[in-house]
């Protein structure tokens, strides 16, 4: 039977081997002073424009308080890239890139900084051909959007002009609580429509993560299996082997759960658990992860099914480390987690009883993030107890970071005479399977912001039913009026995250 080929939103309609390249636009991007701007976004300019995926019609802005001309904030652009970017340095590629690089001196809140960036940007628009379209990247604390998108609106900058486009894109946390996540929301749509504004979580543009729509609903193998009739838990973890560094101003009052659970690891589990769309645009993608986080809900219980810790000092892969209540800028009270493990259920049909556990933490063992679903054990075991005695779960491991791949763990015969039965590992590697290396996910969202294509980027409706899971967590917590338990460095995490998983007679895996 002869079907129609559905379109893939990655490629141009024209011709579906081609990625689709952006077209003419200026990105400014406010923060340029940050760690996120040098080692990610400039690095990820630059590795676009070296992939041709970046037209010549393309400038780039930088905004600070910083005394800088253009040539400085070029060469900052210049050593970023050499430092942090994936693919090669060719003088060819930085020689056009740097034409169009421009700095605008100000503080965020100068009406007269604002004017001359106005001025900058139609200045573009004339020597860069870069037709009026604007994309303003907020690579600052959310405290400072306001201030910002109104700026932005005083100075015509944000008008939505026939013919041409401007846009904002807005880093994570999207709001502290599900309250000022409304209130930020209502900030930014008072200035942009909906369609223009994209909040970035960078790990919806790994590849692994879209590796993981693939494997779902390209293969007929895994899908029937991919329900409560089969599965017995899941676990999705994000762990750190670093300390908060020096982010000790953001961090504190934040905490895991607000870093990690409520944008990454709920957006994971949307992609895991929701049905098949009906196509990959981000408006079919959207309504079905936001059915499965409209069905989720925290724990009944939440002393028993929740858990949250703090590093203490010691010795982590070799060297000796702070506590977090060492580190400095942080309070000696604080109770900020830096470790949170949260179950999540899903009250609908396809996930009725597979509790999803959710867990992320800084010092831990290593670094690793991955999504794994446990099996049931099969209904019936031919053998004897000592044939299978080390037999654990079958399990499904999408590795997202840092050895990109998939792991399947089922159990098999010992070579011998004897019936023994053992689990071993199936292993894909992306490394091993591809010669071509994987973009970085900033690569991708950056690309798909310039183009207007939203899949990847989470509207305010999944943010907000993000917080209405957490926001119950969250004030469990604050009412205990309790410090955290402290976890040694290098482990895994407090014993009441553990005990959490006993409860239900799980035990977390060890990447």
């Amino acid at each position: 039977m002869i079907t129609e080929e559905r379109p893939n939103p990655l490629r141009d309609p024209q011709d579906r081997r081609l990625p689709r390249i952006a077209g003419p636009c200026v990105l400014v991007i406010f923060g340029v002073t940050g760690d996120l701007s040098t080692k990610k976004l400039m690095p990820a300019v630059y590795d676009l424009a070296n992939r041709g995926l970046l037209p010549p019609g393309f400038a780039l802005v930088g905004f600070a308080r910083r005394e800088w001309e253009h040539q400085d904030f070029a060469k900052i652009v210049h050593d970023a890239v050499k430092e942090h970017a994936r693919t090669p340095f060719r003088e060819e590629v930085w020689k056009q890139l740097s034409e169009g690089i421009r700095f605008v001196r100000g503080e965020l809140g100068d009406d007269e900084a604002f004017d001359r960036l106005r001025r900058t940007i139609a200045d573009l628009d004339e020597a860069r051909g870069t037709g009026g379209n604007h994309a303003f990247y907020l690579s600052i604390p959310p405290g400072l959007f306001p201030t910002v998108v109104g700026q932005l609106r005083e100075h015509g900058m944000a008008d939505q002009l026939p013919g041409r486009w401007s846009r904002v894109v807005i880093e994570k946390p999207f709001g502290h609580d599900l309250a000022s996540a409304r209130e930020l929301n209502q900030v930014v749509s008072s200035v942009f429509p909906s369609s223009s504004v994209f909040r970035i979580d960078h790990y919806l543009g790994k590849e692994t993560v879209q590796n993981l729509l693939a494997l779902r609903f390209a293969n007929q193998l895994f899908e029937p299996v991919w329900n409560n009739n089969y599965v017995d838990h899941v676990q999705i973890t994000m762990a750190e082997d670093v300390g908060i560094g020096g982010r000790a101003g953001y961090y504190d009052g934040i905490g895991a759960a607000r870093d990690v659970i409520q944008n990454h690891l709920l957006q994971l589990l949307a992609l895991t658990a929701m049905e098949e769309p009906t196509s990959f645009e981000a408006r079919q993608l959207r309504a079905e992860k936001q059915k499965v986080l409209a069905a989720a809900r925290p724990p009944r219980d939440l002393a028993k099914h929740t858990a949250r810790g703090i590093y203490g000092g010691g010795w982590a892969g070799g060297e000796k480390v702070k506590g977090y209540l060492e580190e400095d800028g942080i309070p000696a009270d604080s109770t900020t987690e830096t470790y949170a493990a949260i179950r999540v259920d899903i009250d609908n049909r396809r996930w009725a009883g597979v509790p999803f556990y959710l867990r992320t933490g800084k010092r831990l063992a290593r670094r690793v993030t991955e999504i794994a679903l446990g099996f049931k054990r099969a209904p019936h075991l031919p053998f004897t107890e000592t044939d299978t005695e080390e037999l654990g779960y079958n399990a499904l491991v999408l590795r997202i970071q840092p050895d990109e791949g998939v792991t399947l763990r089922f159990g098999a015969k010992v070579p011998g005479t004897q019936m023994e039965i053992r689990e071993v590992n199936m292993d894909f590697a992306y490394g091993g399977s591809f010669t071509e290396s994987s973009p970085e996910a900033y690569e991708r969202l950056i690309l798909d912001v310039l183009l207007g294509d939203p899949p990847l980027f989470p509207q305010h409706e999944e943010v907000e039913l993000s917080w209405q899971i957490l926001d119950p967590i969250l004030d469990y917590w604050a009412d205990l009026g309790t410090r955290p338990e402290t976890y040694r460095p290098g482990g895994w995490g407090p014993e009441e995250a553990n005990q959490m998983l006993a409860r239900d007679g799980f035990s977390w895996r060890r990447p």
